[in-house]
């Protein structure tokens, strides 16, 4: 971990500058005079798969914006089931909740190696009072997580598991190539089970849908992809 000022990251110093994500977190359009009574550090975290950023129910202080990498963010069922209700990709920003409420909704876990930056709660609720353009970025994030989560229910949670991972692998898609993961955590993304996803899976490889480049990196046929997903 390592912690850069919050004047540092905007000027661009401790990586920052060379940060492709610069332009579009939340602090992009800060002014110079915001930084007056800001004393707080940035924290910068290099975090392995299944490290947990934080739990649901726990005191929602921080907020924490995806550098790179991908986290899963969890509710748990009454059977103790779990179901994934979103994913963090680069420029998601994790715990908007805790704008508005004092405790965290899920638990934030992370996927691949990711990079985050975690700012204090208090801190984005100051600026966005003074600052116009952060609290518009911050309408604009509250945006993008509905229609993600909108998504996760017309998407992902209805049709065969056919269509379902289909569409699973088109939402993760950079160009041709996919990254996945545990197929369990596919299933509690996709509301199939374990078996199905690694069945669903094998079928696609064996018809070409998608071809192995390294372990859980995948090349796609798109044309065949998105057929199935329709």
């Amino acid at each position: 971990m390592k912690s850069v000022q919050l004047r540092e990251a905007w000027d661009g110093h401790a990586d920052c500058l060379h940060c492709t994500l610069r332009t579009s977190v939340l602090f992009a359009g800060l002014e110079e005079k915001d930084f007056e009574r800001i004393h707080h550090p940035i924290d910068q975290f290099v975090l392995r798969p299944g490290a947990v950023v934080y739990h649901a129910g726990e005191p929602g202080h921080n907020m924490f914006t995806v550098r790179t990498g991908m986290m899963k963010l969890v509710q748990y069922l009454p059977d103790g089931g779990q179901r994934i209700v979103r994913l963090a990709r680069a420029t998601d920003v994790i715990g908007l909740e805790c704008l508005v409420k004092p405790k965290y909704q899920h638990d934030a876990i992370v996927l691949q190696p990711t990079e985050v930056c975690r700012f204090p709660v208090a801190v984005v609720q100051e600026l966005s009072r003074d600052n116009p353009a952060l609290h518009q970025e911050l309408m604009n994030r509250w945006e993008r997580a509905l229609e993600e989560a909108d998504a996760w229910l017309t998407e992902l949670s209805t049709g065969s598991a056919r269509e379902r991972v289909a569409r699973l692998l088109l939402r993760l898609v950079n160009g041709d190539q996919c990254s996945l993961f545990s197929r369990e955590d596919m299933g509690a993304m996709l509301g199939i089970t374990t078996e199905t996803a690694s069945r669903t899976i094998a079928e696609f490889k064996r018809k070409g849908l998608m071809t192995e480049t390294a372990p859980n990196e995948f090349a796609l046929d798109l044309a065949q992809v998105k057929a199935t997903a329709e």
